[in-house]
């Protein structure tokens, strides 16, 4: 594939083995571009990994020429008032850093996170960007993967949830090089932004190039929704079967800010054929 291409793929299931189950999965389903949990999505355990299965499965993504992600444990936030949370959330993120340059990983995403009480978003800015700059200067120093933080659907004070707030996020980190960002349909449309009327998603795009610069789009999750456009209810429907419809994710595709731009789908999977439906139709658009 060319450099411009927007490779398609999806979230692997890795149980019984990062190798042994993601690279038949990805086969089975066309994926050209992969995104794995490496710790329990919804726990704080962090384990080692195996490294006979961590080279095996970065072997065969080189292979195939799949682009690695990592995606964070969902209960991370740097925003948190309570202080163990924070604590907790930092320590995820470096093992999740650590455990990407074993694999391979191109970036590792983490969602923006709340600061919970309204009265204290001053504050989590000030501890995102005391938990993060160490682990970015680090990543930066050594070429590990890059942080790709993930706007919310809203809701409940997020520090980020539609485009413009990644405005004063990144300015929380000096707008560090390392410090990419992750796009979710779902979630912008949850946040509020009108994907559905023509020119919607080019908007979105547009406005999210002009808040953080033309480099730092690393990957798209592409996820229809069940909900209402600024629900700020983050629910996954498979593409062209929510509210936000099909079209939508063709303009996504021809949006300049998508060239060379993997894009994944965290879409429901179905029965034996998990993502393959989501991959194919993705890949008609493209």
């Amino acid at each position: 594939m060319t450099d411009g291409a927007r490779r398609i793929g999806a979230h692997s299931p890795t149980s019984g083995g990062l190798a042994k189950a993601a690279l038949p999965y990805l086969d089975t389903i066309g994926a050209e571009a992969v995104q794995v949990y490496v710790s329990n999505s919804r726990g704080w355990a962090l384990p080692a990994g195996n490294p006979a299965q961590d080279e095996l499965f970065k072997a065969g993504c080189d292979e195939r020429g799949v682009p690695v992600f990592i995606h964070a444990a969902l209960l991370v936030n740097l925003g948190s008032p309570t202080a163990a949370t924070v604590e907790k959330s930092a320590a995820t993120l470096e093992h999740a850093m650590l455990r990407g340059r074993a694999i391979g990983a191109a970036g590792v995403v983490f969602h923006a996170g709340s600061a919970v009480d309204a009265e204290y978003a001053d504050t989590a800015l000030k501890q995102v960007r005391e938990a993060l700059l160490p682990l970015l200067d680090a990543a930066a120093e050594d070429g590990g993967p890059r942080l790709l933080v993930e706007p919310s659907a809203g809701g409940g004070r997020s520090l980020a949830a539609r485009v413009e707030d990644l405005g004063p996020y990144l300015e929380a980190v000096d707008r560090h090089p390392w410090l990419g960002v992750c796009f979710d349909t779902c979630h912008a449309w949850a946040a509020g932004h009108d994907l559905a009327v023509p020119g919607g998603m080019t908007a979105t795009l547009d406005t999210l190039v002009a808040t953080v610069g033309a480099d730092r789009l690393r990957l798209v999750h592409a996820n229809d929704s069940k909900d209402p456009c600024g629900s700020t209810r983050d629910r996954h429907e498979s593409i062209g079967k929510g509210t936000i419809g099909e079209e939508p994710f063709a303009e996504l595709l021809r949006h300049p800010a998508t060239a060379g731009v993997p894009v994944v789908v965290e879409t429901p999977s179905e029965g034996t054929t998990g993502h393959a439906s989501d991959v194919a139709v993705l890949k008609r658009l493209r």
